[in-house]
């Protein structure tokens, strides 16, 4: 069906055009694994289709799709690219089609709202990172700075400081990170206390501060209480979930997978959630506590209830010999890496 109707009339109307996609944007949505025909054949109707659309319909569709994870890559490419940030906002920011090149690409090319929509997606390269912090103006600084998804390479750090430096909203927005090395920290408090005005605001940026040590000492604390069984996991990664701590509990689920904070945090905040239900099936988490884990990412990758509903109920019903095999497997890959 839809090879037939990727032979649309030349002389269709905008309006039509429109109709026509998003009857046929329903129909493909419905399958959950296309065949790469169906696949191909969707993306030429589309792309055939959005050049004729207006703004508002264009950006009506791009918010339908955007984390629709079969859309064809040049599709999302496509709206990703969109001149009109608002069509590309929730692309840029959702799809987890575009990878770190396309995402790359657009960051060197295009505005500061396509910049900042980028600097909010979950999880972030050091690759993306070094042009959002280099090419950024202090919007997209403050975004990235406060994005704890977002990796930094040295050099992108750098600068981030050397750029943002006289922002204190950036010096807080890092201060606040709970990711971030020591070192680091000294460095951004001695620019948050060299810029920041005298008084209140000097205040809060000192407070910021020893809340962030705080968090880190604790997170430590919980480290030996999970140890020495004072505290469940189960305790600790609700607690972590609820106050929204992401980098905390994929560091506390890491160190109970015996896996890296990286590849820990990776699971957590990747829109499939089949990595993250595995982890915690192996570890043996109960609904409750599942519930907590899945609630902290419908806040940050925008779910709806239904779907973490639907997420809850797949995870009573993952095997849990399955789970443990996966996670011995991943564990054997990190050894050896």
């Amino acid at each position: 069906m839809l090879q037939s109707l990727s032979r649309m009339p030349a002389d269709m109307s905008s309006d039509s055009r429109r109709q026509l996609l998003n009857a046929v944007t329903d129909l493909f949505l419905l399958d959950g694994e296309p065949s790469d025909i169906s696949k191909e054949h969707y993306g030429d109707i589309a792309l055939r289709t959005l050049p004729h659309l207006d703004s508002e319909d264009r950006k009506q569709y791009a918010d339908s799709v955007a984390a629709t994870p079969s859309l064809p890559h040049q599709v999302a490419v496509s709206l990703a690219e969109d001149a009109d940030s608002e069509v590309a906002k929730l692309v840029l920011k959702l799809s987890p089609v575009l990878t770190d090149t396309d995402l790359a690409a657009i960051a060197v090319s295009q505005t500061q709202a396509h910049l900042n929509a980028i600097a909010e997606r979950a999880r972030l390269s050091e690759s993306v990172t070094d042009i959002l912090v280099e090419r950024g103006d202090n919007a997209v600084l403050r975004t990235v700075s406060g994005n704890e998804g977002a990796q930094f390479s040295e050099h992108g750090f750098d600068r981030l400081l050397e750029r943002g430096g006289d922002d204190v909203a950036v010096g807080e927005a890092l201060v606040r990170r709970s990711d971030l090395s020591p070192q680091r920290v000294q460095r951004v408090l001695r620019i948050v206390e060299q810029v920041a005005e005298q008084g209140e605001r000097s205040q809060d940026s000192a407070a910021l501060a020893r809340q962030a040590r705080q968090q880190r000492l604790e997170v430590k604390l919980l480290l030996a209480d999970l140890r020495t069984k004072v505290r469940t996991l189960a305790e600790v990664v609700t607690m972590l979930a609820d106050e929204d701590r992401a980098f905390h509990l994929a560091q506390v689920l890491g160190a109970a997978a015996e896996i890296s904070n990286e590849q820990a945090l990776r699971v957590l905040l990747q829109r499939d959630v089949s990595g993250i239900a595995v982890l915690a099936r192996a570890l043996d988490l109960d609904q409750e506590t599942f519930r907590a884990v899945l609630s902290l990412r419908g806040r940050r990758l925008y779910f709806a209830a239904k779907t973490l509903e639907d997420d809850l109920r797949n995870y009573t019903r993952l095997d849990s010999a399955t789970a443990d095999r996966t996670m011995r497997f991943l564990r054997l890959k990190t050894k050896v890496a």
